[in-house]
């Protein structure tokens, strides 16, 4: 899946909402075609984010209502090419295991419905992969490297224990230290940073209570202080932002209304607003989603403001979970109904 911009531009018309729609078979055929642009120089500049881009155009498919819209065997065939001895997947073949492709691996394969697979058995299935994510946890502080290369983030503690909850193997790992240092990351404001005392992000919130929602332990937090905050990311234009003083991004229709979902605070902004911020991101001539109006369309923007749409409860699409950003009807078969609160 190529993660090259472009070619259009986010520029559909109209400006009331009744005016605007959802181009699902441009979209489509947008991600559909992105595999074909290996001509183009963005192609290759992008290869270290391959695999994390084909989960993104998978879940866009999917979300679209078009689940088969890649071929099965070829996706199952890539993501495995991508695996190394470890149990651990590289963004492409040849590239590092890291835990953030090894997370989108195990999303695309539990989407495709292969975890069980012959391919991915013959390699050791789902415990080598397990066993890959629980030996970069850290039994000093209870989160999670990246890799072997010792970097920390709260993005790759949510994705461990994202991936490990799919595979059925989060006993592997000390759920309650991880909890433990999410619980270290919040702030005085209600949100979360990317580790101990960094400023509230709605990308590292989404992380954090992402994690407590798979951990259970949604009680820790605060919903009324972070519903706040999440709610004041809505600016004019009804997009939303990833922080104060920062311009609106169609990827934080992901990022705060999953997390305001998962609180239970998602009445507490306008829908319709946001709803017809995103709409008019596409682009109504070649499909595809930018992160703002008048930008070059990308596959990343495509997915986030698809599957914000159907948190907002948009019609025609599938319903999304808002904790793995993945099918809900995937993820109910694998873990269950997510336990939100209301």
């Amino acid at each position: 899946m190529s993660l090259v911009s472009g070619p259009g531009t986010g520029s559909a018309s109209g400006t009331r909402p009744d005016e605007l729609k959802l181009y699902i078979d441009k979209h489509v055929k947008y991600v559909q075609s992105l595999d074909h642009r290996k001509d183009e120089l963005e192609y290759w500049l992008t290869e270290h984010l391959r695999l994390s881009g084909l989960f993104w155009g998978l879940t866009a498919l999917h979300l679209l209502g078009h689940p088969d819209g890649l071929p099965r065997g070829e996706t199952i065939a890539f993501v495995m090419s991508c695996q190394h001895e470890n149990g651990g997947f590289g963004a492409a073949p040849g590239h590092d295991a890291h835990m953030l492709y090894t997370v989108s691996a195990v999303q695309i394969l539990a989407t495709v419905g292969a975890l069980d697979d012959d391919e991915v058995k013959v390699r050791g299935g789902r415990e080598r992969i397990a066993r890959f994510i629980a030996n970069l946890q850290q039994p000093d502080t209870g989160t999670f490297t990246g890799d072997e290369w010792g970097e920390t983030d709260t993005r790759f503690l949510y994705g461990a224990l994202n991936a490990l909850s799919l595979l059925g193997h989060l006993s592997f790992v000390n759920v309650q230290a991880a909890v433990d240092h999410v619980q270290a990351c919040a702030n005085f404001d209600g949100g979360y940073g990317v580790s101990p005392g960094a400023e509230s992000h709605a990308g590292q919130i989404f992380t954090c209570v992402g994690a407590l929602a798979i951990a259970g332990r949604l009680d820790l937090v605060d919903r009324d202080k972070l519903g706040a905050w999440l709610s004041e990311r809505q600016v004019e234009g009804g997009g939303l932002n990833g922080r104060p003083q920062k311009l609106e991004d169609v990827c934080y229709s992901w990022w705060v209304v999953s997390s305001l979902a998962m609180i239970g605070r998602l009445h507490w902004i306008d829908r319709a607003k946001l709803q017809a911020f995103i709409l008019r991101c596409q682009d109504p001539d070649q499909g595809g989603i930018a992160d703002r109006p008048g930008d070059m369309v990308d596959v990343f923007h495509t997915v986030f403001g698809i599957a914000g749409l159907s948190l907002l409860q948009y019609p025609g699409l599938k319903e999304v979970d808002p904790v793995y950003c993945m099918p809900l009807e995937v993820t109910k078969h694998l873990v269950g109904s997510p336990v939100l609160e209301g």
